[in-house]
């Protein structure tokens, strides 16, 4: 039987359709992905960067953004991340995170993204998120946008012991859904995503450029949140065998999703 489920007024072919076995789970990164802070984070990064005396454009305060927060501050402020300077502009940046950031509430969600995620939960797709941002603020994000109740597991920086681009973050969470990582798709960071041998999925509406997100074959470009939910319900997981073999060795360009779709 073939399923279907709603997001705004499209229609997309379920993760459970006649057509084959799709993906079991999908990870997502929270800035940039669900959530759109990037302006209001850049915004706080000058703005703290500025009380340690360090002049930072909005230009170079949004290449920091999604890092750790040691290596952003030690990248904006040229210090190294143990130092002392670094470590007071992190107490302060979360000190105002609260005011700066979070009460947009909301106002931060990116267009379709809880109709989105209900849609892929309605459907057994599981749901985690991964992210830079420590798993206090993380959760805290999600709370105030109202999507908390939406995904599952919710592994922060502070969880793991290597960040981003180490594949830690995510392999935790797919374990903690339960979900081998050839069956998932990871929705941010394409480098994570391969080295984890996850579904590469990127958005094109975030910080990263087009450019940047298709230097890594085989990555699923979506221009929407509607398109991540179209990817997401009909990729087919590749055999652990063949998933083994995916890191160096991708042969797929990264095409839109409009383009695989017309290939098919």
């Amino acid at each position: 039987m073939r399923v279907s489920m709603e997001v705004g007024e499209r229609p997309v072919r379920g993760a459970r359709s006649a057509g084959g076995e799709t993906l079991k789970a999908a990870v997502f990164d929270l800035d940039g992905t669900l959530a759109n802070t990037l302006p209001a984070i850049s915004k706080l990064l000058v703005k703290v960067a500025a009380e340690q005396g360090c002049s930072v454009t909005a230009r170079q305060a949004a290449t920091a953004i999604g890092k750790p927060p040691a290596a952003a501050f030690g990248r904006l402020l040229g210090r190294p991340e143990d130092d002392g300077r670094v470590q007071a502009a992190i107490s302060r940046y979360r000190e105002l995170f609260a005011y700066e950031v979070l009460c947009q509430g909301p106002q931060l969600l990116y267009p379709g993204v809880t109709a989105g995620l209900s849609a892929l939960r309605a459907h057994g797709v599981e749901l985690a998120v991964a992210t830079s941002k420590t798993t206090r603020s993380a959760e805290a994000l999600l709370d105030v946008m109202g999507i908390r109740d939406l995904v599952g597991p919710v592994v922060g920086q502070d969880m793991v012991r290597r960040g981003k681009p180490h594949p830690e973050m995510v392999l935790r969470a797919a374990g903690r859904l339960g979900v081998p990582a050839w069956q998932s798709a990871y929705v941010g960071d394409m480098r994570m995503a391969v080295t984890a041998r996850m579904e590469p999925v990127a958005v094109t509406y975030g910080s990263g450029t087009f450019g940047e997100l298709a230097a890594v074959a085989g990555t699923r470009m979506c221009s929407s949140f509607k398109d991540v939910v179209s990817v997401i319900a009909a990729a087919r997981p590749r055999p652990a065998a063949a998933a083994a073999g995916t890191v160096g060795r991708q042969r797929r360009a990264a095409v839109p999703v409009g383009a695989q779709q017309r290939r098919r």
